[in-house]
């Protein structure tokens, strides 16, 4: 079977609802955001007999925002707490794509091409141990340990001066394959993708929910309104506003928005086979700007990391490249910094404010007060691996 994005005409281009799930209601579910988590979400509810379920995407395509500007990373599930739903969500995921997803039935593109994360110093062959004991007899990983020596063997071009951690089942995926597919899956199971489609307010009608949607594309400025029975809100970026337009005053949240250049090379290099990673800076930030290889072998480095105020400030900067060059030099001695420059960048849904350096979780929860409105907030790495096991998550919220 091949599969195809799909790009539906917009929910405000139909001239009338069909009321067809029950005589109070359009839709069983509203699933708000068509980034990768709220396909996998959609798909996993239009599995269940008796659902219709809407994908509400205020872009003029899925998976615009968050979803297409990462690493593309399928993450193992090594640094986070053990007892945490990143780590959880993050090693069901991994084993998902590997044993699920077969390419050629699904046409999503993976490669599990194993990744290091490289030690330099006393401070990092500890948190390399660290790691380590932590992944394979906590989590049971298939984690190894080698000394520098025999880095060179497989990674001549990487510089190793400690030791370093093997991760075999860190992969890489094209993002935009799993994104068709997931689409497709809903189409077939009998959801509906509406795109152009923004919300702009929501309502508890005590045993349903009315949302008010406004189309974003062609200046057409309509509005209508939906009633649905339950409501996911998986709008990435845009999740704390969704979840503020019901929530009362003193319960409204907020996400912080981490912007991430990544770059690449304007020379050509040494060729490297696996993902190469820093021990993450003590600030606890981010797991620092590393290397990553596409499908092509093509190497690129990121991201890095900064706060800024808009969503919308999504153009590739080249203000952070001599310090970016410094940190990718320790393990990787073939570049200067003029060879570097900014290919695009990326802005992750945050928790933590500036400054915050305490674990945040992902926040997936049914609202108290607010029965089958389901908030998903600070949706961030490794969002993309645990799209999958975030949708059956979810789906058994309702269905358990």
């Amino acid at each position: 079977m091949t599969f195809h994005m799909h790009i539906s005409r917009g929910l405000l281009n139909r001239p009338l609802f069909s009321r067809f799930y029950s005589k109070s209601v359009d839709y069983s579910h509203a699933v708000i955001g068509g980034g990768v988590v709220g396909l996998a979400i959609a798909n996993e509810l239009t599995k269940v007999e008796g659902n219709k379920v809407l994908v509400v995407e205020k872009n003029i395509a899925v998976g615009m925002e968050t979803s297409s500007r990462n690493s593309e990373v399928i993450h193992a599930g090594l640094y986070y707490p053990v007892d945490s739903l990143k780590t959880k969500f993050c090693i069901e995921g991994n084993h998902i794509i590997y044993n699920e997803l077969n390419p050629r039935k699904t046409g999503v593109d993976w490669s599990k091409c194993g990744k290091w994360v490289v030690a330099q110093t006393d401070y990092d062959d500890a948190y390399v141990e660290r790691m380590f004991l932590k992944a394979k007899y906590e989590l049971g990983l298939p984690v190894s340990i080698i000394p520098n020596h025999q880095t060179k063997w497989y990674e001549p071009a990487v510089q190793v001066e400690r030791s370093a951690l093997v991760s075999p089942t860190t992969g890489i995926i094209d993002s935009h394959s799993l994104m068709d597919y997931l689409s497709t899956m809903i189409e077939e199971q009998g959801g509906e993708i509406a795109i152009g489609t923004q919300v702009v307010d929501i309502q508890y009608l005590g045993d349903k929910y009315a949302i008010l949607c406004r189309e974003t594309v062609n200046d057409a400025n309509e509005e209508v309104e939906i009633q649905v029975e339950n409501v996911v809100n998986a709008a990435g970026l845009h999740a704390d506003k969704v979840a503020n337009m019901i929530l009362p005053k003193e319960r409204h949240v907020k996400q912080y928005y981490a912007k991430g250049n990544y770059y690449t090379l304007k020379t050509p290099t040494p060729a490297v086979r696996r993902l190469i990673y820093p021990v993450p800076p003590r600030n606890n930030k981010s797991l620092g700007t590393h290397l990553t290889i596409d499908l092509n072998n093509q190497i690129r480095f990121g991201p890095d990391l900064e706060y800024v105020d808009s969503v919308d400030d999504l153009s590739p900067n080249n203000k952070n490249i001599d310090e970016a060059a410094k940190a990718i030099l320790r393990y990787f001695p073939h570049i200067q910094p003029q060879d570097l420059e900014a290919s695009y960048a990326g802005i992750r849904p945050k928790l933590a404010a500036p400054g915050d350096k305490e674990f945040k979780d992902f926040y997936i929860k049914e609202e108290e007060g607010f029965p089958g409105f389901v908030n998903l907030l600070g949706i961030e790495s490794p969002g993309l691996t645990s799209a999958i096991p975030i949708g059956r998550y979810v789906k058994d919220m309702y269905h358990a």
